[in-house]
């Protein structure tokens, strides 16, 4: 089983010794259940996870359906195999990725109305 999640994953995320990357880049936002039902209205077929405390919807679905994936910004990009995954296609420096974290956070709050936050550590 462990072999077989391993192989999964690297079939989705970049090596970062090839294509550097910090890994899921987002957090999953936890949403109200009103504003669950509200986007589920829209898209039918959008992935929730319920919680005690509101709906989990991932991230990387709001980043795909608002139009990043795969698309750059400069030398910084959002995978082509998942969306919550920020790299460095060359030469991008800290400011490139952060620009890229708040077009990616603007365009997703323009489109459904949530805000997502990083999940990485800038120091």
């Amino acid at each position: 089983k462990r072999q077989t999640l391993i192989d999964i994953r690297n079939q989705k995320l970049p090596d970062p010794k090839v294509l550097g990357n910090a890994g899921s880049f987002f957090m999953n936002p936890v949403v109200e259940y009103s504003k669950y039902e509200e986007l589920k209205n829209i898209y039918p077929d959008i992935p929730a996870y319920i919680l005690e405390n509101g709906v989990k919807i991932p991230a990387g679905w709001l980043i795909d359906q608002s139009g990043w994936k795969g698309r750059a910004l400069g030398k910084a990009a959002v995978h082509d195999k998942q969306a919550l995954v920020l790299v460095n296609r060359g030469g991008a420096e800290a400011a490139d990725i952060v620009r890229l974290s708040d077009e990616v956070r603007k365009t997703v709050r323009k489109k459904f109305g949530i805000d997502i936050h990083p999940e990485v550590n800038f120091i």
